[in-house]
């Protein structure tokens, strides 16, 4: 006989058990009454989430933003080290690798992102680790030692946050030292293709105000895309990471934390898989010509490949970061000081082959090493093995003080803001970009040599301030906030390049002759007939930039103002009106030194070129919101409403018949509209089920050319899925005395989007899917004075085929896309003291 009872006494179930089948039915209901008992006690309601996302440590629930917030338990669950590994993950967020180099990611919130990395431009979604502003896109793949929070801040955050937020920002934040006791943490993973993971900290108590603590992680994994052809395997990749942090407690009002952290990864880049083949009219991409052979020296398919082969060497891409940051907070009767200063440096050391993946000799689009006659002609001798670099650093300096008149019902903050850096974008000595096989002429070939270098220097200054005033009304349950921000900027850039295009005639009997285009096009006789026609084709053959200058200056304020109303116990309602702003500044690929040179290579007279630079984009946001909690803190139902519209859009688009030649112009406005909810329920007190939603409906509503014609219907955003949501279930299915058993099993799903480029052919239209992934962990159990656990993992469980980039400009293909990772799987072990 099994009687079943709660702590408070009730029955629940009595009856008898048998046969094994009993046994364990029998198991499963207690498991399931258990929980309903634990329910109906209440006694359990959902974990409090605390978030930074104001500049202050308080409640997800109080915080009148719309932010998705990675705890560390989620973290943990979900396999989350870093930005790349959320990609699919947060409903209005979209993250793709950068297509030329993989340790670089184009971040886009709401559909508000930059399609391109450049040191010149400033991505609209800022990140910040540990309250520090990280400026570039280069290395925002890299893992992060010791990441405890991750906050995800949807639309523009202009008072607090600053420049550079119209889309949203992130915030990483790492685990701080104490002096409470001696921790130590350590992880290792192994997993398919060779997949292993290691994380490992120490916290160390000096004295009862002094503490520091050391994390190191290094991760090493191979690719899904074997490259047949010689050198590395395509996706193959090493991580290493590490972190010093120290806090002293000097006195009870005064604190210093003082942080390094280092990253390093040496990977391979995935090549493009050709999908549809050059169309036949011979309107897009490169010369006809040039595209057929290329077509013939490419592999293509509407599947996942699992080889692929290079002509010259696949090379590694290497990305070195380093930073210091120093944070002095400092308490008197009136409010809190704070002062947050970094320094940190970038490398970033990127190789790519856009080849057709046959690792045919006759068709080559990298910059390895060359030796045939033109790179005589050219360099006189063999051009060498290029990797473009981008080295950068930056200082950054940021003060907050926060205070409060509680007679009078008002909290204030009040900061400066200062930023600099400098920065080198480094593609030279002269090297090979193009060697191609002209169509129908085995003999005669295509080479374009390159050399590019670009120099920045920029400033940003800014003043802010926030005041929050509660009345002394409705028993103090409205709040009223506003806020404004100063900002100035001054961007300086500098560029140097040179292309050389040689004619390569190889007779079957030797003796190879070389004609250089380049010479043509710059002859006063022959270059205006010249010139038309490569350009047309899109060979550069008379592009020459000699130390181009190109200086700008941007102000603005931007201003917020915010209504909260505390309807009732755990129900909070606001309304917002947020102003936000990004910075103007150049494009490193425009092929035109200013707007005086005319037409460009599309036969379009844009009327700037790189020394004119581009100016500054203004985004107003309106946003409707409930946080809310029901059920005695069981049922937690999040959502918003919003509106945002844009002002002089920056526009980066592609010029027709190139590959890289791109033109910004602020000839766009823009709007969008949408919601988003996020519904989280603790079913029984063992089982928390989960789902969150973004709708967006993102529109260009007007482009103009320079002409002032309306051209709108070219454009669209790119990275803007319609509908993307994800749902999760998390069952502790069982609890004992020195150990339990937990399963995670989560889903997400994103639209159909645009991935860029013509808008009108829709080749870069990426389809929607669906991922699944589970991880069944068994924790907290005792070993060796601490606690052990073990955990299986698996990613993408139904191995299902997706686009994460596509592109539609490559001469051998019109559509071209790289893949996201297959099936993965993986056991992990972890030891906590």
């Amino acid at each position: 006989m099994l009687t079943i009872t709660t702590n408070q006494g009730c029955t629940l179930a009595t009856g008898s058990i048998g046969s094994r089948r009993q046994k364990m039915l029998a198991l499963l209901v207690m498991s399931t009454l258990y929980s309903s008992a634990s329910f109906a006690t209440g006694q359990m309601r959902l974990e409090e989430v605390l978030v930074s996302a104001r500049k202050k440590i308080e409640s997800l629930q109080d915080t009148p933003i719309s932010l998705t917030v990675f705890s560390e338990e989620r973290l943990q669950i979900e396999g989350v080290s870093g930005l790349a590994d959320i990609a699919s993950k947060v409903p209005g967020l979209t993250i793709e690798p950068f297509p030329i180099n993989g340790a670089s990611l184009r971040i886009y919130i709401r559909g508000i992102g930059l399609g391109d990395v450049q040191v010149t431009q400033d991505t609209p979604v800022a990140l910040y680790l540990d309250g520090v502003y990280i400026a570039r896109s280069s290395g925002t793949a890299m893992d992060v030692a010791e990441l405890t929070r991750m906050e995800i801040l949807r639309g523009p955050q202009g008072t607090l946050y600053g420049r550079n937020t119209t889309g949203g920002a992130i915030n990483l934040l790492t685990r701080r030292p104490h002096s409470e006791k001696l921790e130590f943490n350590q992880t290792i993973g192994v997993g398919d293709r060779a997949l292993f993971r290691s994380k490992s900290s120490v916290n160390l108590p000096i004295t009862d105000s002094l503490a520091v603590k050391l994390a190191y992680l290094t991760e090493r994994r191979d690719g899904f895309i074997e490259n047949t052809g010689p050198g590395g395997d395509f996706g193959d990749r090493e991580v290493q990471g590490a972190r010093f942090d120290l806090s002293w407690d000097i006195s009870s009002d005064l604190r210093l934390d003082y942080s390094y952290d280092r990253s390093d990864m040496e990977s391979y880049n995935y090549m493009f898989q050709a999908i549809n083949p050059p169309a036949e009219d011979g309107n897009k991409g490169q010369a006809d010509a040039i595209k057929r052979s290329a077509q013939a020296r490419s592999k293509f398919g509407q599947h996942r490949f699992s080889t692929m082969a290079t002509t010259a060497p696949l090379e590694s891409s290497i990305t070195e970061i380093e930073g210091h940051a120093l944070i002095i907070s400092a308490t008197t009767d009136v409010g809190e000081f704070k002062y947050v200063g970094a320094y940190r440096e970038l490398f970033d050391s990127a190789y790519t082959d856009l080849g057709g993946g046959l690792g045919s000799a006759d068709y080559r689009l990298d910059t390895h090493r060359y030796d045939g006659p033109a790179a005589e002609s050219a360099n006189g001798g063999p051009t060498p093995l290029v990797k473009p670099t981008i080295t950068q650093n930056q200082q950054s300096h940021e003060l907050q003080y926060t205070g409060e008149f509680k007679d009078l019902g008002l909290e204030y903050l009040v900061g400066a803001y200062y930023f600099t850096e400098t920065a080198v974008e480094d593609n030279s000595p002269l090297h090979l970009q193009l060697y191609s096989l002209v169509d129908g002429a085995d003999d005669v070939y295509i080479v374009n040599f390159v050399s590019q270098k670009y120099d920045v220097d920029n400033t940003a200054a800014a003043v802010f301030g926030q005041l929050r005033w509660t009345p002394p009304i409705l028993d103090d349950a409205l709040h009223i906030t506003v806020g404004a921000r100063h900002s100035r900027d001054r961007r300086e850039a500098l560029k140097n390049q040179r292309d050389e295009v040689y004619f390569e005639y190889t007779p079957d009997a030797g003796n190879p002759q070389v004609f250089s285009l380049t010479t043509f096009a710059e002859s006063a006789v022959l270059g205006p007939l010249i010139t038309p026609v490569l350009n047309r084709g899109g060979l550069p053959a008379d592009r020459r930039f000699d130390n181009v200058y190109g200086q700008r200056r941007f102000k603005d304020d931007s201003f917020s103002a915010m209504v909260e109303y505390e309807l009732q116990e755990n129900v909070n309602l606001y309304a917002k009106g947020v102003e936000a702003y990004k910075s103007g500044g150049f494009n490193t690929r425009d092929p035109q030194l200013d707007g005086n040179q005319g037409a460009a290579s599309d036969s379009i007279d844009y009327g700037v070129g790189f020394a004119d630079g581009f100016g500054e984009e203004k985004a107003f946001s309106m946003e409707l919101g409930m946080k809310s909690e029901w059920l005695q803190g069981r049922l937690r139902v999040n959502a918003d409403v919003f509106q945002t519209h844009f002002d002089d859009m920056q526009m980066n688009f592609l010029l027709n018949g190139t590959v890289a030649d791109t033109k910004v112009l602020n000839a766009g406005n823009a709007s969008m509209k949408g919601f988003e909810f996020d519904v989280r329920a603790l079913l029984g007190g063992a089982l928390v089920v989960s789902m969150e939603y973004a709708y967006l409906d993102a529109e260009i509503t007007e482009v103009r050319d320079s002409f002032g014609n309306d051209v709108t219907q070219r454009y669209a955003f790119s990275a803007a899925p319609e509908n993307s949501y994800t749902a999760s279930l998390d069952w502790h299915i069982w609890q004992g005395a020195s150990a339990k058993l937990h399963l995670n099993v989560n889903t997400s799903f994103m639209d159909t989007r645009l991935g860029g480029g013509d808008v009108q052919n829709a080749l870069t239209i990426m389809p929607s899917y669906q991922l699944w992934n589970a991880r069944l962990s068994l924790q907290q159990l005792a070993f060796a004075h601490g606690e052990l656990g073990l955990a299986l993992w698996g990613k993408n469980l139904l191995d299902k085929e997706y686009e994460i980039y596509a592109i539609d400009n490559l001469p051998q293909a019109d559509r071209a896309v790289v893949w996201g990772e297959p099936r993965s799987y993986g056991l992990e072990l972890s030891y906590h003291y």
